[in-house]
C-alpha cells in the first residue's frame, strides 16, 4: 500500500486508532435492528424494529457511550469479532476492511458528507419503528424479508 492510501486501506481494524475505528462507522443504522434468533436452527431474523436507544430521525445512537451497559444484546465490535458477525450487513465498512476490500463510493469518509449514506439510500432511514412503541410479544410479527423487506407470515 502507498503512504497517501486512506488509512482504511493502510491498516488493519487492530492498527487503527480509536478516531479511525469510530469513523469507519457509515451511520446506516443496520447493526441497531432487533434480530431475532430461531431456537430451532440458529438462523437470524431481521425485524423492522430498531433498538430503543435509536434515534429514528437522526439514525445516531442516544447514548452511545453507555449503549452496552443500557441495552444488554447490544454487541460491541472488535476488530477479533468482526469477521466472526455473520449479521453484520455486507456494506458495513468494519467487516469490508476485516475483508480486505474497499469501502463503497458512497461512504462518508470518501465523499466528505455524513449524510451520503441516507443519500444513497443505504441507511435504515425511515424503515423501521422504535422498540418502545411496539410491544415485545410481537417482534415475530416484525420480521422482514431481507431480499425484499416484505414481512413474513
Amino acid at each position: 500500500m502507498a503512504r497517501d492510501d486512506p488509512f482504511w486501506r493502510r491498516k488493519t481494524l487492530s492498527e487503527m486508532t480509536l478516531q479511525e475505528w469510530e469513523s469507519l462507522c457509515d451511520g446506516c443504522g443496520k447493526c441497531c435492528v432487533v434480530l431475532l434468533e430461531d431456537a430451532e436452527d440458529g438462523s437470524i431474523h431481521r425485524t423492522d424494529v430498531a433498538c430503543r436507544l435509536l434515534d429514528l430521525k437522526t439514525i445516531r445512537c442516544l447514548d452511545y457511550a453507555n449503549r452496552h451497559k443500557r441495552v444488554p444484546g447490544c454487541v460491541k465490535l472488535t476488530p477479533d469479532n468482526v469477521k466472526a458477525l455473520g449479521w453484520m450487513p455486507d456494506t458495513c465498512a468494519y467487516r469490508l476492511v476485516a475483508e480486505g476490500r474497499d469501502l463503497f463510493d458512497w461512504h462518508p469518509l470518501k465523499t466528505g458528507d455524513r449524510d451520503s449514506t441516507h443519500d444513497a439510500a443505504i441507511s435504515v432511514k425511515g424503515g423501521l419503528i422504535s422498540e418502545l412503541d411496539i410491544d415485545e410479544d410481537a417482534l415475530e410479527t416484525r420480521i422482514v424479508d431481507d431480499r425484499n423487506s416484505q414481512k413474513r407470515g
